[in-house]
C-alpha cells in the first residue's frame, strides 16, 4: 500500500480519501492519520465549516479545524465539475478506505455512492458516515451534536440531576460516532487482509450513524432494568443522575471523589467517621448494595463531611486511604499538567502560522507507536503535489484494472 515517507505507526500504507467534515468523520480520520495512515482530505471550494467556527493564528485555521485534520493532506476539489469528480475517481482507484459524512441522497447525486465506488475500486472499505440509519424512517435526516443528544436522552438524564434538562458541555456524539467510524473501519480492513489483502480480498460498505451509537453508548448503564420483562426500572442508572452526585464543597473550593464500594467506604468509616458504622447507621450503609439503594443519603452525609477540610487536606486524607479524589481543574491547566508534561503527551509542530501545541496520541504501541503526522492543511494546499504523484500512484497500484469512467 502506497503511503507518505514520513508517515509511521500501524497503518502506515494505508490511503484513505476522506470526505467529512465537521467533526464525526474528521475524528476517526484524525486517528487514522496520527496512526500512520495516509489521510487525503476532500473539501469543496467553501472549505470543512470547522474552518470558520473558532479562532485560530489566520481566517480558516480555527482551533478545531486544525485539531481534528493535523497530519491530513488536504485537496479543493468542486465535485460538481468533471473535471474534479474525475480526479476523485482515480484517487478512489488507489485507494484503501473512502469514508464521507454526506447524506446518502447527496453523495448518491454527486456519483460516489458505495456501488460507484466499488465499481471503480473493488476491494475498498466504504465507511458512510449518518445521523440515522438508512434502514429506518429517519436515514435521510441532518444531525448535529445538540440534535443527537436530544434524541438518546441525554439531556433528559441531565434533567434528572439538575432539574432542568440541559446538553453536556462537550461535542459528546460527534466524537463517540467518530471512534466508532474509526474502529469499524478497522475491522473491515481487517477482514480485507484476512480474505487476500489489497488487491485480492473482500471490500465491503460500512455504516456508523450518530443516533445509534449513542443509543447504544447511553444504554450501557442506562438501560438498567428496563432491559428485562417486565422492566424493573425506569431506564436510567440512578447514581449516575442523583441530584447530589457532583464535586464535593470543601472549606476551601472543591474535591472530586468516590468513596463507594465495601473496601473505600470502610476505609473513610473507620479514619473519618467511625459512628457511621454503629447502630441503625451501620447496618444501613452496611454494603454496596444498601448504599446504592440511597445513594442521596450517603452523597449528602459525603457533602457534609467534606466541608470540614480544604481541598488540599481532603487530598492527602484520601490518597493516604487510596480512596479515588482529584482535583477540579480547568481544560486550561491540561496544558501544563504535570503527569501530561512528564510523558510528553502534547506534540508541537511547527507551521507557517507559528507552532501549534496539539494534544497527542493517547494510546501507545510498543512497536508502531503513533504520532501527530504534522499540522492541518490549508485550503487545497495539496492539490498540485498529489495530482503530479497520482501517476506514480496509479502505475504502483496494484488494483484491478479497471476503467474509471464517469456514473
Amino acid at each position: 500500500m502506497a503511503a507518505s515517507k514520513q508517515n509511521k505507526g500501524p497503518l502506515s500504507g494505508v490511503r484513505v480519501v476522506d470526505l467529512t467534515s465537521v467533526v464525526f468523520g474528521p475524528y476517526a480520520t484524525q486517528i487514522m492519520a496520527d496512526m500512520g495512515a495516509e489521510v487525503i482530505k476532500i473539501e469543496p471550494p467553501e472549505g470543512d465549516n470547522t474552518r470558520w467556527i473558532t479562532e485560530g493564528p489566520v481566517p480558516g485555521m480555527g482551533g478545531i479545524y486544525a485539531n481534528v485534520n493535523r497530519g491530513k493532506r488536504g485537496m479543493m476539489l468542486d465535485l460538481r465539475q468533471e473535471g474534479d469528480s474525475e480526479t476523485l475517481r482515480r484517487l478512489i482507484a488507489t485507494a484503501d478506505v473512502f469514508i464521507h459524512s454526506m447524506r446518502g441522497s447527496a453523495i448518491r447525486k454527486l456519483g460516489f455512492d458505495y456501488e460507484a465506488v466499488r465499481a471503480i475500486r473493488p476491494d475498498i472499505i466504504y465507511t458512510n458516515c449518518y445521523g440515522y440509519s438508512r434502514r429506518g424512517p429517519e436515514g435521510d435526516k441532518p444531525a448535529y451534536d445538540d440534535t443527537i443528544q436530544a434524541e438518546c436522552g441525554i439531556p433528559h438524564v441531565q434533567g434528572l440531576m439538575n432539574g432542568e434538562p440541559g446538553y453536556v458541555a462537550t461535542i459528546m456524539a460527534d466524537k463517540v460516532a467518530g471512534l466508532h467510524a474509526l474502529y469499524a473501519t478497522m475491522m473491515a480492513l481487517y477482514h480485507r487482509e484476512r480474505t487476500g489483502g489489497r488487491g485480492a480480498g473482500e471490500g465491503q460498505e460500512v455504516e456508523v450513524t450518530m443516533f445509534e451509537a449513542m443509543t447504544s453508548f447511553m444504554l450501557v448503564e442506562h438501560a438498567n432494568g428496563a432491559m428485562f420483562s417486565p422492566p424493573t426500572t425506569p431506564a436510567h442508572y440512578h447514581r449516575a443522575v442523583e441530584p447530589n452526585r457532583r464535586p464535593y464543597r470543601t472549606s476551601d473550593g472543591y474535591v472530586a471523589a468516590l468513596v463507594y464500594n465495601d473496601k473505600h467506604w470502610n476505609a473513610f468509616v473507620e479514619a473519618l467517621q467511625p459512628e457511621w458504622a454503629q447502630g441503625e447507621r451501620g447496618g444501613e450503609f452496611a454494603t454496596l448494595e444498601r448504599r446504592a439503594r440511597q445513594i442521596g443519603r450517603v452523597y449528602g452525609l459525603l457533602g457534609e463531611t467534606f466541608l470540614t477540610r480544604t481541598t488540599q487536606e481532603w487530598l492527602d486524607t484520601l490518597r493516604a486511604l487510596h480512596i479515588p479524589c482529584a482535583p477540579l481543574r480547568t481544560t486550561d491547566e491540561l496544558f501544563e499538567n504535570e503527569h501530561l508534561n512528564a510523558i510528553d503527551f502534547f506534540e508541537t509542530v511547527e507551521t507557517a502560522h507559528g507552532p501549534i501545541r496539539f494534544p497527542g496520541v493517547p494510546t501507545w504501541l510498543s512497536a508502531t507507536p503513533g504520532g501527530v503526522q504534522g499540522a492541518a492543511p490549508t485550503l487545497g494546499q495539496d492539490n498540485a503535489t498529489v495530482l503530479k504523484e497520482l501517476t506514480e500512484w496509479e502505475h504502483a497500484s496494484v488494483a484491478p484494472a479497471i476503467a474509471v469512467e464517469s456514473p
